[in-house]
């Protein structure tokens, strides 16, 4: 081994060093960008779930019990039943057409499974069917 040149520091370990520096600021980031889209994909759910029993409550042979039912089995099949904490189902106007409305309620873990909660209301609006 060469010995460092006079008034120059060995360099031996540095490469540690900023390894470390470097995963202290890409690391928190990856985990966030992380926790975002998983936060995001919740929501995309819970929405499609609610559009989807808005759309089945609003057909003829169905009622808003069935609508918020599906709802709730949408939420259970792709996630968890335990984010489907409220479904409420109601009749409403959608454009000035009888319509079904399908609301969502739930308290998403801001931090993965821990954390304080982020609470989402998402809802799903369908115009009702009518015999010819």
């Amino acid at each position: 081994m060469i010995p460092p040149a006079p008034g120059r520091r060995d360099q031996q370990g540095a490469a540690v060093v900023d390894f470390v520096l470097v995963l202290v600021v890409l690391v928190p980031l990856f985990l966030g960008i992380l926790q975002v889209g998983l936060v995001l994909h919740v929501r995309n759910t819970l929405t499609s779930a609610a559009s989807e029993g808005a759309r089945y409550a609003a057909r003829v042979d169905r009622g808003l019990e069935d609508g918020r039912a599906r709802a709730r089995e949408q939420v259970a099949d792709a996630l968890t039943g335990d984010l489907a904490a409220a479904v409420t189902a109601r009749a409403t106007t959608v454009q000035g057409q009888p319509g079904v409305e399908v609301e969502v309620s739930a308290d998403v873990p801001a931090l993965g499974v821990w954390g304080p909660a982020l609470h989402l209301d998402v809802t799903g609006h369908a115009v009702k069917e009518t015999l010819p």
